[in-house]
Protein backbone atom coordinates (compact mmCIF):
# COMPACT_ATOMS: atom_id res chain seq x y z
CA UNK A 1 0.00 0.00 0.00
CA UNK A 2 1.67 3.22 -0.95
CA UNK A 3 2.51 5.53 1.78
CA UNK A 4 0.52 8.59 2.22
CA UNK A 5 1.44 12.42 1.24
CA UNK A 6 1.13 15.41 3.41
CA UNK A 7 1.42 18.96 2.39
CA UNK A 8 1.82 21.94 4.31
CA UNK A 9 2.00 25.35 2.41
CA UNK A 10 3.56 28.13 4.80
CA UNK A 11 2.45 30.96 3.15
CA UNK A 12 3.83 34.08 4.25
CA UNK A 13 5.94 32.15 6.60
CA UNK A 14 6.60 34.20 10.07
CA UNK A 15 4.26 36.31 8.97
CA UNK A 16 3.45 36.73 12.99
CA UNK A 17 7.07 37.11 13.71
CA UNK A 18 8.61 35.25 16.30
CA UNK A 19 6.86 33.47 19.60
CA UNK A 20 9.03 31.95 22.03
CA UNK A 21 6.69 32.07 24.72
CA UNK A 22 3.98 29.17 23.51
CA UNK A 23 4.43 25.61 23.08
CA UNK A 24 6.52 25.18 19.33
CA UNK A 25 4.30 21.88 19.36
CA UNK A 26 1.42 23.98 19.34
CA UNK A 27 1.92 27.31 17.85
CA UNK A 28 0.26 28.78 14.69
CA UNK A 29 2.54 27.96 11.54
CA UNK A 30 2.61 31.91 10.76
CA UNK A 31 5.01 32.05 13.42
CA UNK A 32 8.55 31.87 13.89
CA UNK A 33 11.04 29.93 16.01
CA UNK A 34 13.92 32.38 14.62
CA UNK A 35 13.40 34.97 12.54
CA UNK A 36 17.11 36.72 12.48
CA UNK A 37 18.07 39.93 10.49
CA UNK A 38 14.36 39.80 8.94
CA UNK A 39 11.81 42.05 8.81
CA UNK A 40 8.30 41.88 8.18
CA UNK A 41 7.60 43.71 4.16
CA UNK A 42 4.85 45.57 2.98
CA UNK A 43 3.70 42.64 1.86
CA UNK A 44 3.29 40.48 4.74
CA UNK A 45 6.56 38.32 3.57
CA UNK A 46 9.47 37.62 6.35
CA UNK A 47 12.36 39.64 4.40
CA UNK A 48 15.51 40.30 5.15
CA UNK A 49 16.41 43.60 7.01
CA UNK A 50 18.37 46.82 5.36
CA UNK A 51 22.41 47.06 5.78
CA UNK A 52 23.89 50.86 6.54
CA UNK A 53 26.02 52.50 4.43
CA UNK A 54 28.66 54.73 6.15
CA UNK A 55 28.53 58.41 5.57
CA UNK A 56 32.15 59.31 8.53
CA UNK A 57 34.94 59.24 6.23
CA UNK A 58 36.96 59.61 9.36
CA UNK A 59 36.43 57.57 12.67
CA UNK A 60 39.60 57.90 14.62
CA UNK A 61 37.69 60.56 16.94
CA UNK A 62 35.84 57.84 18.15
CA UNK A 63 39.06 55.87 19.42
CA UNK A 64 40.16 56.00 22.73
CA UNK A 65 43.67 57.04 23.05
CA UNK A 66 44.42 55.32 19.76
CA UNK A 67 44.46 51.98 20.65
CA UNK A 68 42.30 50.83 18.15
CA UNK A 69 39.30 49.92 20.20
CA UNK A 70 36.79 52.14 18.80
CA UNK A 71 33.76 53.37 20.82
CA UNK A 72 30.53 53.44 18.79
CA UNK A 73 28.09 56.87 18.84
CA UNK A 74 25.44 56.63 21.31
CA UNK A 75 23.09 59.48 20.67
CA UNK A 76 22.29 61.02 17.71
CA UNK A 77 20.04 64.36 17.02
CA UNK A 78 18.85 66.44 14.17
CA UNK A 79 18.47 70.02 14.83
CA UNK A 80 16.62 72.55 12.13
CA UNK A 81 16.79 76.63 13.22
CA UNK A 82 13.95 78.72 12.20
CA UNK A 83 16.09 79.22 8.62
CA UNK A 84 16.23 76.05 7.31
CA UNK A 85 19.80 74.68 8.40
CA UNK A 86 20.26 71.37 9.53
CA UNK A 87 22.95 70.14 11.62
CA UNK A 88 23.54 66.37 12.74
CA UNK A 89 24.92 65.99 16.40
CA UNK A 90 26.10 62.83 18.29
CA UNK A 91 28.37 61.83 20.87
CA UNK A 92 30.84 59.06 21.49
CA UNK A 93 34.09 58.67 23.51
CA UNK A 94 33.20 61.42 25.60
CA UNK A 95 32.85 64.05 23.19
CA UNK A 96 30.00 66.05 21.28
CA UNK A 97 30.40 66.03 17.61
CA UNK A 98 28.59 68.12 14.96
CA UNK A 99 28.15 67.00 11.21
CA UNK A 100 26.63 69.09 8.52
CA UNK A 101 24.69 67.91 5.92
CA UNK A 102 25.24 69.71 3.38
CA UNK A 103 29.06 68.14 3.07
CA UNK A 104 27.60 64.78 3.53
CA UNK A 105 28.02 63.77 7.01
CA UNK A 106 31.84 62.61 6.02
CA UNK A 107 33.13 64.00 9.29
CA UNK A 108 32.63 63.90 12.89
CA UNK A 109 33.51 67.57 14.30
CA UNK A 110 34.65 67.71 17.73
CA UNK A 111 32.33 70.78 19.52
CA UNK A 112 32.79 69.93 23.42
CA UNK A 113 33.30 73.41 25.08
CA UNK A 114 36.80 74.10 26.24
CA UNK A 115 37.42 72.70 29.79
CA UNK A 116 34.05 70.86 29.75
CA UNK A 117 35.39 67.24 31.13
CA UNK A 118 32.94 64.46 29.99
CA UNK A 119 33.37 60.97 31.44
CA UNK A 120 30.08 59.42 29.93
CA UNK A 121 27.70 59.38 26.87
CA UNK A 122 24.12 58.98 27.98
CA UNK A 123 23.27 62.75 26.41
CA UNK A 124 19.69 63.48 25.70
CA UNK A 125 19.35 65.82 23.01
CA UNK A 126 16.28 68.10 23.04
CA UNK A 127 15.13 70.55 20.11
CA UNK A 128 13.41 73.82 21.01
CA UNK A 129 12.89 76.95 19.56
CA UNK A 130 15.60 77.67 17.91
CA UNK A 131 18.44 75.46 19.77
CA UNK A 132 19.36 72.05 20.94
CA UNK A 133 20.00 71.19 24.67
CA UNK A 134 21.92 68.78 25.81
CA UNK A 135 21.48 66.64 29.44
CA UNK A 136 23.23 64.20 30.88
CA UNK A 137 23.27 63.60 34.89
CA UNK A 138 25.59 65.19 36.70
CA UNK A 139 26.38 67.79 33.93
CA UNK A 140 26.14 71.73 33.11
CA UNK A 141 23.10 70.82 30.15
CA UNK A 142 24.95 72.12 27.00
CA UNK A 143 23.54 74.21 23.81
CA UNK A 144 24.05 75.20 20.54
CA UNK A 145 22.36 77.69 18.63
CA UNK A 146 23.50 78.89 15.14
CA UNK A 147 23.62 82.65 16.13
CA UNK A 148 26.84 81.78 17.75
CA UNK A 149 27.79 78.81 15.79
CA UNK A 150 29.12 76.42 18.93
CA UNK A 151 28.50 74.08 21.62
CA UNK A 152 28.82 75.96 25.24
CA UNK A 153 27.42 75.94 28.71
CA UNK A 154 23.69 76.55 29.16
CA UNK A 155 24.75 79.07 31.79
CA UNK A 156 26.63 81.43 29.52
CA UNK A 157 23.21 82.23 27.76
CA UNK A 158 22.60 85.68 28.16
CA UNK A 159 18.92 84.63 29.01
CA UNK A 160 20.13 81.81 31.39
CA UNK A 161 18.76 81.85 34.85
CA UNK A 162 18.31 79.25 37.35
CA UNK A 163 20.54 76.54 35.90
CA UNK A 164 22.67 75.20 38.48
CA UNK A 165 19.32 73.28 39.65
CA UNK A 166 18.26 71.45 36.76
CA UNK A 167 21.32 68.90 35.68
CA UNK A 168 19.03 66.57 35.42
CA UNK A 169 19.14 63.59 32.98
CA UNK A 170 15.83 64.07 31.43
CA UNK A 171 14.36 66.81 29.20
CA UNK A 172 11.52 66.70 27.44
CA UNK A 173 10.31 70.15 24.67
CA UNK A 174 6.33 70.62 25.01
CA UNK A 175 3.63 73.30 25.05
CA UNK A 176 6.41 76.14 24.60
CA UNK A 177 8.64 74.84 27.42
CA UNK A 178 11.31 73.38 28.20
CA UNK A 179 11.01 70.44 30.93
CA UNK A 180 13.58 68.88 33.02
CA UNK A 181 13.41 66.11 35.51
CA UNK A 182 15.80 63.19 37.21
CA UNK A 183 18.44 64.93 39.25
CA UNK A 184 21.49 63.71 40.44
CA UNK A 185 21.75 66.18 43.97
CA UNK A 186 17.98 67.14 44.43
CA UNK A 187 14.93 65.11 45.06
CA UNK A 188 14.41 62.50 42.61
CA UNK A 189 10.20 63.40 42.41
CA UNK A 190 10.98 66.88 40.94
CA UNK A 191 9.79 68.28 37.30
CA UNK A 192 11.15 71.78 36.44
CA UNK A 193 9.41 73.61 33.66
CA UNK A 194 11.55 77.15 31.76
CA UNK A 195 9.96 80.23 31.18
CA UNK A 196 7.75 80.62 28.18
CA UNK A 197 9.93 79.99 24.80
CA UNK A 198 13.22 80.19 27.17
CA UNK A 199 14.60 76.58 27.21
CA UNK A 200 17.36 78.13 29.79
CA UNK A 201 15.27 80.17 32.09
CA UNK A 202 14.26 78.41 35.61
CA UNK A 203 13.71 81.16 37.88
CA UNK A 204 11.48 84.06 36.74
CA UNK A 205 8.63 85.13 34.15
CA UNK A 206 6.31 81.98 33.96
CA UNK A 207 9.12 78.92 35.12
CA UNK A 208 8.32 76.85 38.29
CA UNK A 209 8.44 73.26 38.94
CA UNK A 210 6.07 70.49 40.89
CA UNK A 211 6.57 67.86 43.41
CA UNK A 212 5.30 64.71 42.88
CA UNK A 213 6.59 62.83 46.17
CA UNK A 214 3.43 62.69 47.59
CA UNK A 215 1.48 61.69 44.26
CA UNK A 216 3.34 58.38 43.73
CA UNK A 217 0.94 55.69 44.31
CA UNK A 218 2.65 52.92 45.22
CA UNK A 219 4.32 55.90 47.99
CA UNK A 220 8.04 56.17 46.77
CA UNK A 221 9.30 56.18 43.05
CA UNK A 222 11.98 58.09 41.33
CA UNK A 223 11.05 59.77 37.95
CA UNK A 224 12.72 58.15 34.60
CA UNK A 225 11.16 59.97 31.70
CA UNK A 226 9.03 62.65 30.64
CA UNK A 227 6.47 62.50 27.46
CA UNK A 228 3.56 64.71 25.97
CA UNK A 229 0.69 63.87 24.48
CA UNK A 230 -2.70 65.95 23.64
CA UNK A 231 -2.31 68.01 26.57
CA UNK A 232 -0.69 65.67 29.06
CA UNK A 233 2.07 65.32 30.56
CA UNK A 234 3.27 61.89 31.06
CA UNK A 235 5.84 61.17 34.29
CA UNK A 236 7.08 57.92 33.91
CA UNK A 237 8.54 56.59 37.41
CA UNK A 238 10.66 53.22 37.76
CA UNK A 239 7.84 51.34 39.13
CA UNK A 240 4.85 53.75 38.44
CA UNK A 241 3.19 56.20 36.01
CA UNK A 242 1.73 59.60 36.67
CA UNK A 243 -0.68 62.06 34.70
CA UNK A 244 -1.00 65.91 34.54
CA UNK A 245 -3.47 67.45 32.13
CA UNK A 246 -3.79 70.78 31.46
CA UNK A 247 -0.05 70.95 31.02
CA UNK A 248 -0.23 73.89 28.56
CA UNK A 249 -0.72 76.23 31.70
CA UNK A 250 1.58 74.22 34.46
CA UNK A 251 0.70 76.21 37.16
CA UNK A 252 -2.81 75.18 36.57
CA UNK A 253 -2.64 71.90 35.61
CA UNK A 254 -4.16 68.73 37.55
CA UNK A 255 -3.95 65.21 38.21
CA UNK A 256 -5.59 63.35 35.84
CA UNK A 257 -4.54 59.32 36.54
CA UNK A 258 -1.84 57.55 38.74
CA UNK A 259 -1.01 54.01 37.20
CA UNK A 260 0.85 51.98 39.94
CA UNK A 261 3.28 48.55 39.04
CA UNK A 262 4.42 49.71 35.84
CA UNK A 263 7.35 52.37 35.33
CA UNK A 264 9.78 52.88 32.50
CA UNK A 265 13.42 50.87 32.14
CA UNK A 266 15.35 53.77 30.77
CA UNK A 267 14.25 57.49 29.08
CA UNK A 268 15.67 56.62 26.17
CA UNK A 269 13.38 54.24 25.18
CA UNK A 270 10.02 56.11 25.02
CA UNK A 271 9.15 57.15 21.59
CA UNK A 272 5.96 59.36 20.71
CA UNK A 273 4.46 57.92 17.74
CA UNK A 274 2.16 60.97 17.41
CA UNK A 275 -1.01 58.49 18.21
CA UNK A 276 0.61 56.81 21.12
CA UNK A 277 3.96 56.82 23.80
CA UNK A 278 5.95 53.31 23.54
CA UNK A 279 8.40 52.75 26.03
CA UNK A 280 10.00 49.44 27.89
CA UNK A 281 8.89 48.44 31.43
CA UNK A 282 10.65 45.99 33.42
CA UNK A 283 7.67 42.97 32.20
CA UNK A 284 8.39 44.61 28.19
CA UNK A 285 7.85 47.17 25.87
CA UNK A 286 4.28 48.63 26.62
CA UNK A 287 1.83 51.44 24.67
CA UNK A 288 0.08 54.02 26.58
CA UNK A 289 -3.17 54.41 24.72
CA UNK A 290 -5.52 57.21 24.98
CA UNK A 291 -9.32 56.16 24.88
CA UNK A 292 -10.90 59.47 24.40
CA UNK A 293 -14.56 57.90 24.27
CA UNK A 294 -13.86 57.01 28.18
CA UNK A 295 -10.94 59.67 29.31
CA UNK A 296 -9.17 56.55 30.62
CA UNK A 297 -5.21 55.37 29.84
CA UNK A 298 -5.11 51.65 29.81
CA UNK A 299 -1.56 50.08 29.17
CA UNK A 300 -1.08 47.69 26.65
CA UNK A 301 1.92 45.16 26.71
CA UNK A 302 3.16 45.18 23.02
CA UNK A 303 6.35 42.31 23.21
CA UNK A 304 3.81 39.49 24.84
CA UNK A 305 5.24 37.17 21.83
CA UNK A 306 8.86 37.25 23.46
CA UNK A 307 8.43 38.41 27.19
CA UNK A 308 10.98 36.34 29.07
CA UNK A 309 13.27 36.91 26.41
CA UNK A 310 12.81 41.00 26.33
CA UNK A 311 12.58 40.67 30.59
CA UNK A 312 15.78 38.79 30.41
CA UNK A 313 17.96 40.67 28.24
CA UNK A 314 16.69 44.45 29.82
CA UNK A 315 18.29 42.58 33.30
CA UNK A 316 21.22 42.18 31.38
CA UNK A 317 21.36 45.44 30.06
CA UNK A 318 20.96 47.12 33.59
CA UNK A 319 24.03 44.60 34.75
CA UNK A 320 26.16 46.17 31.68
CA UNK A 321 25.15 49.41 32.42
CA UNK A 322 25.30 49.44 36.45
CA UNK A 323 29.44 47.96 35.74
CA UNK A 324 30.02 50.83 33.34
CA UNK A 325 30.76 49.21 30.23
CA UNK A 326 32.06 51.47 27.63
CA UNK A 327 32.68 49.74 24.44
CA UNK A 328 30.22 50.01 23.23
CA UNK A 329 28.63 52.45 26.18
CA UNK A 330 26.17 49.84 27.32
CA UNK A 331 22.62 50.91 27.73
CA UNK A 332 18.73 51.16 25.84
CA UNK A 333 18.45 53.09 22.33
CA UNK A 334 15.68 53.27 20.61
CA UNK A 335 14.18 54.66 17.43
CA UNK A 336 10.28 54.94 16.03
CA UNK A 337 10.76 55.15 12.06
CA UNK A 338 7.09 55.80 10.48
CA UNK A 339 9.11 54.90 6.79
CA UNK A 340 10.16 52.02 7.88
CA UNK A 341 7.16 51.08 10.11
CA UNK A 342 9.01 49.86 12.81
CA UNK A 343 10.38 50.29 16.57
CA UNK A 344 13.82 49.60 16.73
CA UNK A 345 15.13 48.38 20.71
CA UNK A 346 18.30 47.99 20.96
CA UNK A 347 20.42 46.78 23.94
CA UNK A 348 23.51 48.55 23.36
CA UNK A 349 26.03 46.35 25.36
CA UNK A 350 24.68 43.18 24.34
CA UNK A 351 24.68 44.47 20.34
CA UNK A 352 21.23 42.76 20.48
CA UNK A 353 18.60 44.82 18.53
CA UNK A 354 14.61 43.68 18.42
CA UNK A 355 12.47 45.23 15.45
CA UNK A 356 8.84 45.52 16.59
CA UNK A 357 6.49 46.16 12.94
CA UNK A 358 4.44 48.92 14.52
CA UNK A 359 1.85 48.88 11.32
CA UNK A 360 -1.09 46.62 13.98
CA UNK A 361 -0.95 44.06 16.74
CA UNK A 362 -2.08 40.58 16.55
CA UNK A 363 -5.10 38.56 18.00
CA UNK A 364 -3.43 38.88 21.52
CA UNK A 365 -2.84 42.29 21.06
CA UNK A 366 1.26 41.99 20.88
CA UNK A 367 3.24 43.57 17.92
CA UNK A 368 5.10 40.99 14.70
CA UNK A 369 9.08 41.36 16.29
CA UNK A 370 12.36 39.94 14.61
CA UNK A 371 15.37 39.75 15.91
CA UNK A 372 18.86 41.38 14.42
CA UNK A 373 21.38 39.98 16.34
CA UNK A 374 25.00 41.54 16.16
CA UNK A 375 23.59 44.28 14.53
CA UNK A 376 26.10 47.16 15.15
CA UNK A 377 23.75 50.20 15.29
CA UNK A 378 24.38 51.47 19.13
CA UNK A 379 22.09 55.28 18.25
CA UNK A 380 19.61 56.12 15.95
CA UNK A 381 17.59 59.16 14.57
CA UNK A 382 15.11 59.69 12.19
CA UNK A 383 15.51 62.93 9.99
CA UNK A 384 13.25 65.02 8.50
CA UNK A 385 13.75 63.85 5.48
CA UNK A 386 12.92 60.58 6.03
CA UNK A 387 16.07 58.99 6.43
CA UNK A 388 17.06 56.59 8.84
CA UNK A 389 20.50 57.49 10.48
CA UNK A 390 22.37 54.80 12.50
CA UNK A 391 25.21 55.35 14.88
CA UNK A 392 28.19 52.68 14.71
CA UNK A 393 32.25 52.60 15.45
CA UNK A 394 32.63 53.94 12.03
CA UNK A 395 30.11 56.77 12.75
CA UNK A 396 27.29 58.36 11.16
CA UNK A 397 25.54 55.56 8.60
CA UNK A 398 22.53 55.35 6.79
CA UNK A 399 20.07 52.66 7.00
CA UNK A 400 19.71 51.06 3.44
CA UNK A 401 20.97 49.08 0.80
CA UNK A 402 21.41 45.74 1.49
CA UNK A 403 24.89 45.56 2.64
CA UNK A 404 26.06 46.75 6.66
CA UNK A 405 29.56 48.57 5.48
CA UNK A 406 30.18 46.55 2.15
CA UNK A 407 29.56 43.44 4.55
CA UNK A 408 27.28 40.68 4.26
CA UNK A 409 24.95 39.35 6.99
CA UNK A 410 23.00 36.18 7.83
CA UNK A 411 19.07 35.92 7.04
CA UNK A 412 17.84 33.02 9.04
CA UNK A 413 14.36 31.84 9.79
CA UNK A 414 13.28 28.64 11.32
CA UNK A 415 9.62 27.18 11.20
CA UNK A 416 8.01 26.46 14.86
CA UNK A 417 7.62 22.62 14.99
CA UNK A 418 4.97 20.79 12.34
CA UNK A 419 3.26 17.80 13.28
CA UNK A 420 1.59 17.72 9.72
CA UNK A 421 -1.89 17.26 11.21
CA UNK A 422 -1.23 14.02 13.42
CA UNK A 423 1.14 14.09 15.84
CA UNK A 424 0.65 10.44 16.66
CA UNK A 425 2.58 9.33 13.39
CA UNK A 426 5.92 9.35 11.29
CA UNK A 427 7.08 11.56 8.78
CA UNK A 428 9.55 10.94 6.52
CA UNK A 429 10.14 14.59 5.07
CA UNK A 430 10.85 14.81 1.41
CA UNK A 431 11.11 17.72 -0.11
CA UNK A 432 11.18 21.62 0.87
CA UNK A 433 10.18 23.88 -2.10
CA UNK A 434 10.59 27.96 -1.00
CA UNK A 435 9.33 30.22 -3.30
CA UNK A 436 12.06 33.17 -2.50
CA UNK A 437 11.83 36.87 -3.93
CA UNK A 438 14.97 38.91 -5.15
CA UNK A 439 18.36 37.70 -3.59
CA UNK A 440 20.55 37.75 -6.95
CA UNK A 441 23.58 35.40 -6.86
CA UNK A 442 22.77 34.23 -3.05
CA UNK A 443 23.19 30.70 -1.54
CA UNK A 444 20.43 29.38 0.64
CA UNK A 445 20.93 27.04 2.64
CA UNK A 446 17.80 24.98 2.98
CA UNK A 447 17.63 22.76 6.62
CA UNK A 448 15.07 20.53 8.78
CA UNK A 449 15.24 18.26 11.70
CA UNK A 450 12.60 16.08 13.65
CA UNK A 451 11.18 16.32 16.90
CA UNK A 452 13.35 18.42 19.10
CA UNK A 453 17.07 18.08 17.92
CA UNK A 454 19.20 21.30 17.73
CA UNK A 455 21.22 19.39 14.95
CA UNK A 456 19.77 20.45 11.61
CA UNK A 457 20.10 19.34 7.89
CA UNK A 458 20.92 21.10 5.01
CA UNK A 459 21.17 21.42 1.38
CA UNK A 460 22.32 24.35 -0.01
CA UNK A 461 20.85 25.94 -3.76
CA UNK A 462 22.43 28.91 -5.27
CA UNK A 463 19.56 31.42 -6.94
CA UNK A 464 21.28 33.11 -10.05
CA UNK A 465 21.07 36.41 -11.93
CA UNK A 466 19.81 34.31 -15.41
CA UNK A 467 16.43 34.16 -13.65
CA UNK A 468 15.37 37.56 -13.55
CA UNK A 469 12.78 38.49 -15.55
CA UNK A 470 12.62 41.26 -18.03
CA UNK A 471 9.18 43.46 -18.24
CA UNK A 472 8.51 45.70 -21.51
CA UNK A 473 8.13 49.52 -20.70
CA UNK A 474 7.19 51.89 -23.22
CA UNK A 475 7.51 55.55 -23.32
CA UNK A 476 4.37 57.57 -24.21
CA UNK A 477 4.21 60.45 -26.29
CA UNK A 478 1.29 63.69 -25.66
CA UNK A 479 -1.34 62.00 -28.00
CA UNK A 480 -1.01 58.55 -26.04
CA UNK A 481 1.01 56.76 -28.15
CA UNK A 482 4.41 54.99 -28.37
CA UNK A 483 7.02 56.56 -29.80
CA UNK A 484 9.34 54.43 -32.12
CA UNK A 485 12.78 53.86 -30.88
CA UNK A 486 12.28 54.77 -27.29
CA UNK A 487 10.78 51.80 -25.95
CA UNK A 488 13.02 50.04 -23.24
CA UNK A 489 13.03 46.92 -20.84
CA UNK A 490 13.24 47.60 -17.12
CA UNK A 491 14.34 44.87 -14.83
CA UNK A 492 11.82 43.61 -12.61
CA UNK A 493 12.19 41.21 -9.09
CA UNK A 494 13.73 37.89 -9.16
CA UNK A 495 11.26 35.24 -8.83
CA UNK A 496 13.38 31.88 -7.72
CA UNK A 497 11.07 28.78 -6.75
CA UNK A 498 13.90 26.16 -5.56
CA UNK A 499 13.49 22.38 -4.88
CA UNK A 500 15.45 20.73 -1.98
CA UNK A 501 15.64 17.03 -1.11
CA UNK A 502 15.73 16.01 2.19
CA UNK A 503 15.93 13.01 4.21
CA UNK A 504 15.46 11.53 7.67
CA UNK A 505 12.63 11.12 10.02
CA UNK A 506 10.64 11.53 13.41
CA UNK A 507 7.50 12.55 14.89
CA UNK A 508 7.73 16.90 14.74
CA UNK A 509 9.84 18.33 11.92
CA UNK A 510 11.26 21.92 11.80
CA UNK A 511 11.95 23.92 8.63
CA UNK A 512 13.93 27.26 7.71
CA UNK A 513 16.36 28.23 5.36
CA UNK A 514 19.45 30.57 5.88
CA UNK A 515 20.74 32.77 3.63
CA UNK A 516 23.83 35.66 2.83
CA UNK A 517 22.62 38.67 2.20
CA UNK A 518 24.78 40.90 -0.39
CA UNK A 519 23.48 43.56 -1.38
CA UNK A 520 20.14 42.48 -2.94
CA UNK A 521 16.44 42.41 -1.42
CA UNK A 522 15.83 38.99 0.15
CA UNK A 523 12.18 37.74 1.20
CA UNK A 524 10.46 34.50 1.58
CA UNK A 525 6.70 34.08 -0.26
CA UNK A 526 6.16 30.47 0.35
CA UNK A 527 7.40 27.68 1.77
CA UNK A 528 6.04 24.22 0.72
CA UNK A 529 6.90 21.40 3.06
CA UNK A 530 5.80 17.72 2.05
CA UNK A 531 6.13 14.44 4.06
CA UNK A 532 5.61 10.86 3.81
CA UNK A 533 3.59 9.66 6.55
CA UNK A 534 4.57 6.80 8.49
CA UNK A 535 3.45 3.87 11.31
CA UNK A 536 2.29 5.25 14.61
CA UNK A 537 4.68 6.58 16.61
Amino acid sequence: MAQEIRTINLNAPAFKGINSEDSPVTQDTAFAEVADNAVIDKRGRIAARKGYSVYTTDATVLDPGGSGDRDSLSMIKEFKDDQGNKKIFSSGNDKIFISDPLTGLTTLTDETPAGYTITDNDWKAVSFNNKIYFFQRGYEPLVYDNATNDVQVISALATAGGTANVHGNEAVAAYGRLWVADFENLEKSRVYWSDLLIGENFTSGSSGFIDISKVWPDGRDEIVALAAHNGLLIIFGKHSIVVYKGAESPTSMVLADTISGVGCVDRNTVQNTGTDILFLSDSGLRSFGRTIQSGSMPLQILSGNITKDIIEATEQEKTLVAAGTTIPSAGFRTVYSPENNFYLLTFAGQRLTYCFDVRGTLENGAYRVTRWPSYQGTAYTETEDGDLLVGTIEGLCKYGTYLDDNATYTFKYLSPRLSFGDTSRTKLLKKIKPTIIGANNAIVALKWAYDFSDVFNSTSLTIGTSQEPAYFASDIDAEGASQFNVNKFSTGVNISRLNGNTTGYGNLVSIGLEATINGSEFSVQELNVLALMGKIF
